[in-house]
């Protein structure tokens, strides 16, 4: 989640930008709720939280993709070599 936060800040453009938050989001999202379910172990809530990480890492990335999707369509221009950092 920490390495999100630094391509948030650290990458050029919008694009880059939500690539490397969505990524981080999912799986540090996913990682920590794993987390939860081995020190839960095997009962009702794990099952439920096993529910969740599928919810998020199917809702998660297709969310990203709308949002780059709606970008592209709005002639949000792509961070090119040589271009200023916005």
């Amino acid at each position: 989640m920490v390495v999100g936060a630094i391509g948030l800040i650290r990458f050029p453009d919008f694009y880059s930008r939500v690539h490397a938050t969505g990524k981080c989001d999912t799986l540090g999202e996913g990682m920590m709720l794993i987390g939860f379910i081995l020190y839960e172990g095997m009962n009702l809530i794990a099952v439920k939280l096993l529910l969740l990480v599928v919810f998020i890492f199917i809702t998660s990335p297709t969310a990203v993709h709308a949002i780059l999707n709606v970008a592209y369509t709005c002639k949000v221009e792509p961070w090119k070599k040589g271009d200023e950092r916005r």
